[in-house]
């Protein structure tokens, strides 16, 4: 439990660092909004594409990673089809609900998770790349027409689909990230540098504006949260903390893909991570009510820690 808490307190700790920041109106009134754009088009582009570009994509397959990838897209699924059946949301708001509900936290706290608990991160690594390879592109096209605003013809919304790679930031620089990799080039080392520092800037930022976003109830311009918001956020954290670890279990499990024993410990223990924060700056990002998934990071993470332990505990420790 004590490697569990070190593991968490850097994000809650940056997260209230943006709550106080917001309290005492240190950065004035924009931002959230600004530091949000910041992570979305500078940041996170640089970080996925290092990332990316070092990557190993033949080991990308593996029986763990599809038991992970399909408990993940599954509860994907049902968190879309839950909050546009039965909370009324239209096709972005479903998009936020279903990243809240099966994209983890694989980064900033899978990755000190997995190595307090697995004693190594390999496996966080291949579902940081299943997340931003096979599932962000999914959601963001969900976000992008979903939230077109008044296309006169539906030529233009099939060309914007069309060149939505192009014109996003994150699928862009996974996408030259892939690119770089297939061809096994390596960036000069001042360039490399630079990414570096800027991927660098991307968590700790994120949990920043999170933390501000904290200190107001109503977005800037004047939308509050939906009703039934309470029942929302418990379908879809629940989803996240229980369902989806419990999903993942079924599939890899026994019952199943039969998993060696550390293995299955690994792609739980990542089913069971809290929403990322992302889903947050996705839904700031487009513009949506953020109330859902700036609530479902933080109380997702909360329940987390007791869902992780409870899993570390179930399935056991790392053997060696």
């Amino acid at each position: 439990m004590h490697a569990l808490l070190s593991a968490f307190a850097p994000i809650w700790t940056l997260t209230a660092v943006g709550y106080a920041t917001g309290r005492g109106r240190l950065l004035g009134e924009q931002a959230e909004a600004v530091l949000g754009r910041l992570v979305f088009h500078v940041a996170m582009p640089a970080a996925l594409f290092m990332m990316v570009s070092r990557a190993d994509l033949r080991s990308f397959v593996n029986p763990s990673l599809l038991a992970f990838g399909a408990g993940s897209v599954l509860v994907s699924v049902v968190g879309l089809l839950v909050v546009r059946r039965f909370f009324g949301r239209k096709r972005a708001d479903g998009a936020i609900g279903s990243m809240a509900s099966g994209y983890v936290n694989s980064a900033n706290l899978g990755v000190p998770v997995a190595v307090q608990v697995l004693g190594d991160a390999s496996f966080v690594a291949q579902v940081i790349l299943f997340q931003v390879l096979v599932m962000s592109p999914v959601i963001l096209t969900l976000l992008d027409t979903g939230t077109d605003r008044g296309r006169p013809h539906r030529w233009v919304g099939l060309r914007r689909t069309l060149t939505m790679p192009v014109r996003n930031p994150v699928i862009l620089a996974s996408l030259l990230g892939v690119a770089v990799s297939a061809a096994g080039l390596r960036l000069p080392a001042a360039l490399g540098r630079t990414c570096d520092l800027l991927g660098a800037a991307a968590v700790p930022t994120a949990l920043i504006a999170l933390g501000l976003s904290l200190h107001r109830s109503p977005d800037p311009d004047g939308t509050v949260s939906a009703p039934g918001s309470r029942a929302e956020l418990g379908a879809v954290v629940a989803l996240k903390t229980l369902v989806h670890p419990a999903v993942v279990y079924a599939v890899g499990g026994p019952l199943l893909m039969d998993l060696p024993g550390h293995q299955l410990l690994a792609v739980v223990l990542c089913s069971a991570l809290p929403t990322a924060q992302n889903a947050f700056l996705y839904a700031r990002e487009y513009g949506l009510d953020t109330t859902l998934a700036r609530d479902s990071v933080v109380a997702s993470t909360v329940v987390s820690l007791v869902t992780l332990s409870v899993a570390a505990w179930a399935l056991g420790p790392s053997p060696g």
